[in-house]
């Protein structure tokens, strides 16, 4: 297996392209194998698969992260569908602190996004009955879960909603600004 890994804008958010085998059937993709993310420079040892399924073009999920000790590096990838796939970075100390990547993630593509521990996540569907699948370094902590709230007028994220409301959990509605959040990277 080989792969494509390119870094972003932020260099530690990473969009990765695994190398697909197709033929008249259709295809086979590696999504991940340790062996050959360590040899292109991804040395995380993921312990959960996670996956959701949102109904409707316009659903955000996010900005979300974990707190130490349950910090949480993610490998993203659309499963169905398509998303506006964003990491926001939260390190103290970074030059690109508050910052943020965006990259449209698709099945048909099959890019995966490498979200390192210190950033924020979250995403807008493009498309109905879109499915994400993501493996995360720690489990699932829900005494250190929390986030950033979507639409932070500091971060000037310009989500693709073309002008529809966006369908959101009343939990991600909840979540502070970056200013209030003090994040712990």
């Amino acid at each position: 297996m080989t792969l494509d890994v390119t870094p972003l804008e932020i260099e530690a958010v990473k969009l990765i392209r695994p190398r697909r085998f197709a033929d008249e059937r259709g295809y086979l993709v590696e999504t991940w194998n340790r062996k050959t993310f360590a040899s292109a420079g991804v040395e995380i040892d993921f312990v959960q698969d996670n996956c959701s399924l949102s109904r409707f073009v316009g659903t955000i999920r996010g900005l979300h992260f974990q707190r130490p000790p349950a910090a949480q590096a993610k490998l993203v990838r659309a499963i169905c569908g398509r998303v506006f796939d964003v990491a926001v970075d939260l390190r103290a100390d970074s030059p690109t602190f508050g910052r943020f990547v965006s990259v449209e993630l698709t099945a048909e593509g099959g890019e995966q996004l490498l979200v390192p521990v210190g950033f924020a996540h979250g995403f807008c569907t493009l498309e109905p009955d879109t499915q994400v699948a993501y493996k995360a370094s720690q489990f699932y902590a829900p005494e250190h879960d929390t986030g950033i709230i979507w639409n932070d007028p500091d971060l000037g994220i310009d989500w693709p909603l073309a002008g529809r409301q966006p369908t959101i959990s009343d939990k991600d509605r909840r979540l502070p600004r970056l200013a209030e959040s003090n994040p712990p990277f």
